[in-house]
């Protein structure tokens, strides 16, 4: 795809606008993981070297539209912020009402964080109206909040799209050029073979995904309530395990498409120890039993594949050229049924194959398991990283490959 590098703008002595995720988990005012905060330190920092006075922007959590709010306020990021970059980070409340002077009030070498754009009305429907008022605060727009891509909002698409109607430049940051350029490199591109592993409770949930993913892999793993659907769909009693059954056929269809990777023994415990009103914290004290695929019992869930279930699927991986990663193959935060995804995550990390890992259940195994510097990228989106997948236009991207032409 065709779209502009932030390093081919100049930036110098310009008020550069830039669209980061910062959603990021806080807790009584303490920031939990500051990953997304990490990713996008970057691009902050390439703009202020070029010379630039810098406006971030960011979505936090899901407020009221219209109504501004302590519980969602972005100020520990901008305090977060000024550590970080050890230096002032102001965050300013009140840029609606008059762009062109917050826009005057920023010098070259400054940073100042506006606050959470979910407080303005407009923001989730891609006002016109608010997109223009964020491009009045600029010289230039960077995006680089993969996660929120797939989203056309206003200070996502909207704000491209404002910027191109005042003849302002725009272009992509350094985080969102990366994970463009790793997908292209595992979707578009890749080295054969290629393998995904998919997983997640439900098939209907990752349908394009894996209709998708069929289409290209020599080799798809699944996990989770999906792998049970599919092993279901091959024939195999999964007990009182999550699956659906009404998406057999489905299965059996994809099944058709590609090589699906099922496991030859489980890990299971009895549905009777299972409280489903606080499913992980009950499976802490859950027994956990291996059994052979075909001698799963009828009140029993399948949980997690054992070491011995796990041969093909560490064959598939160790021959792998390319690895897409979106999904644990069982119940993780939980260690009796956990070792599946961390002998998994081992595998991937040994492996020399390209390696692309995506969504936040992956992201928190690969933190879990201590693996994440040997998966060769990590993506920060999740909507973003599997609609990419799918093969769906993102608007945000489509919106700066416009602005290219």
């Amino acid at each position: 795809m065709s779209i502009t590098p932030m390093n081919e703008l100049n930036l110098q002595n310009k008020v550069v606008l830039i669209r980061e995720d910062l959603n990021v988990p806080i807790e009584g005012g303490r920031i939990v993981s500051d990953a997304r905060l990490q990713a996008s330190l970057p691009t902050i920092k390439m703009a202020l070297e070029q010379g630039a006075g810098v406006m971030v922007c960011s979505h936090l959590g899901r407020p009221t539209e219209g109504e501004a709010s302590a519980e969602f306020s972005l100020q520990p990021v901008a305090d977060y912020l000024s550590e970080a970059l050890g230096q002032p980070v102001k965050l300013i409340t009140d840029y609606l009402d008059d762009p062109e002077a917050i826009k005057g009030s920023v010098s070259a070498g400054d940073v100042v964080l506006l606050e959470n754009v979910r407080f303005n009305t407009g923001e989730k429907k891609n006002s016109e109206a608010l997109s223009t008022k964020y491009a009045g605060l600029a010289d230039v727009f960077i995006m680089d909040a993969f996660g929120t891509a797939h989203r056309a909002q206003a200070s996502t698409e909207g704000v491209i799209r404002a910027m191109q109607r005042a003849g302002k430049p725009v272009g992509a940051g350094l985080l969102l050029a990366g994970e463009l350029d790793a997908l292209d490199t595992a979707l578009k591109h890749p080295a054969k073979p290629m393998v995904a592993i998919v997983g997640g409770s439900k098939v209907s949930t990752k349908l394009d995904v894996l209709n998708s993913l069929a289409d290209i892999c020599d080799h798809i793993i699944v996990g989770g309530g999906i792998a049970n659907t599919f092993l279901l769909a091959d024939g195999h009693n999964v007990g009182a395990s999550l699956c659906e059954a009404d998406m057999v056929d489905t299965a059996r269809a994809i099944m058709q498409k590609t090589h699906i990777v099922l496991p030859s023994e489980v890990v299971v415990a009895s549905k009777d120890s299972v409280d489903f009103s606080d499913f992980i914290g009950s499976l802490g004290s859950a027994s956990a039993t291996s059994r052979a695929i075909d001698a799963v019992q009828d009140n029993e869930m399948i949980l997690d594949v054992s070491p011995a279930g796990m041969q093909e699927i560490l064959d598939v991986v160790a021959n792998a050229k390319t690895i897409l990663w979106n999904g644990p193959l069982g119940v993780f935060e939980v260690d009796a049924f956990a070792e599946g995804t961390q002998k998994l995550a081992d595998a991937i990390a040994q492996s020399d194959a390209f390696s692309m890992a995506g969504g936040g259940d992956t992201l928190a195994a690969i933190h879990k398991f201590g693996v994440a510097d040997d998966v060769s990228y990590l993506s920060t989106g999740g909507g973003a990283f599997l609609e990419f997948v799918e093969g769906k236009t993102l608007p945000a991207v489509k919106a700066l490959e416009d602005a290219k032409k």
